[in-house]
C-alpha cells in the first residue's frame, strides 16, 4: 500500500496568531482543504477552495486572516 506524502510549505514572515513564533507557519492541502499549521504550538486552521476563491482573486495560494 503506498502512502502519499503532503507538500508543505512554509510561509515567509508569518506569525502564528497562537504563540506569536515568527516563520512557524506551513501550508498544506489535502483533498481540497487548505491548511495552515504551527509548527511550535497546536495552532491550526483549515478552509475549503471555495471560501478561497471566494474571498481572493489570481494566483493566491490561501487566505487566512491571522
Amino acid at each position: 500500500m503506498a502512502e502519499s506524502r503532503v507538500k508543505r510549505r512554509f510561509v515567509a514572515g508569518a506569525k502564528c496568531p497562537k504563540c506569536k513564533a515568527m516563520d512557524s507557519i506551513v501550508l498544506f492541502k489535502v483533498n481540497g482543504v487548505e491548511t495552515v499549521e504551527c509548527i511550535d504550538c497546536d495552532y491550526s486552521e483549515q478552509q475549503s477552495d471555495g471560501k478561497v476563491a471566494k474571498q481572493a482573486g489570481g494566483d493566491v495560494i490561501g487566505v487566512f486572516k491571522p
